[in-house]
């Protein structure tokens, strides 16, 4: 097994505090077992490497790059373009249009850096690039109540952070990833919801990959300049 790999599975573990024998209990085996997943000595079947990719809110085309996603960073995003992009009415901001300002951020920092913001893994679906965590993402900050979303009986989801959250500052994100995202926030902010899911549906990366398949990040590094953000 790839030390890469082992390292991959163990920061997740991590990451989102859970001990080994939680792990081991969700997978069905025990946690000797899993412990000797984590040093190497025990491969992962398809089955496992499945129910712990659920586990961890991402895909196995995840598992298999190896790179770990800063989900508490993605998070950290979602909060910032809300302070960035919501209405300066109201704070709110459409859920599908936050969703597409999160990839622009993640794909021009890889177009500019060579590695995204998060890391986070975009799947093309019918409404636009997006990881299958951001849904999670966007519950678990509710919950936090550090978020409030808005249901509306016409089916539009408006998002905006919640009062006393604004108080705290970014402490992941760094000066120059906000200012990436501020400028890309500045240039959609009066531009409707759908003007933005047009612009990322006829880039590039969306227009190759297939539906449901991961995007990879080195697409956008074909994309005409002009039409990265």
């Amino acid at each position: 097994m790839l030390k890469v790999y082992i390292q991959f599975i163990k920061s997740l573990r991590e990451q989102r505090g859970m001990s080994q024998q939680e792990i081991a209990d969700k997978l069905g085996i025990s946690r000797t077992s899993y412990i000797a997943v984590e040093q190497g000595k025990r491969e992962l079947l398809l089955s496992e490497a499945q129910k712990l990719a659920d586990v961890f809110g991402i895909s196995l085309k995840d598992m298999e790059t190896g790179i770990v996603p800063d989900y508490e960073k993605y998070k950290e995003m979602i909060l910032a373009f809300l302070r960035l992009a919501g209405s300066k009415i109201d704070g709110k901001l459409p859920k599908t249009k936050l969703a597409k300002l999160l990839y622009l951020a993640d794909f021009t920092w890889f177009y500019e850096k060579l590695n995204s913001i998060s890391g986070m893994q975009y799947r093309r679906i019918k409404y636009g690039p997006v990881p299958d965590s951001y849904f999670r993402a966007l519950d678990e900050l509710e919950e936090e109540g550090k978020i409030e979303i808005d249901r509306s009986k016409d089916g539009l989801i408006l998002l905006s952070e919640n009062r006393g959250s604004r108080k705290i500052k970014p402490s992941i994100l760094n000066k120059e990833e906000l200012s990436l995202m501020s400028k890309i926030a500045k240039k959609w902010y009066f531009k409707r919801t759908k003007e933005i899911v047009n612009f990322t549906h006829n880039q590039l990366p969306f227009l190759i990959c297939d539906d449901n398949e991961i995007i990879p990040y080195g697409l956008i590094t074909q994309e005409d300049p002009e039409y990265v953000y």
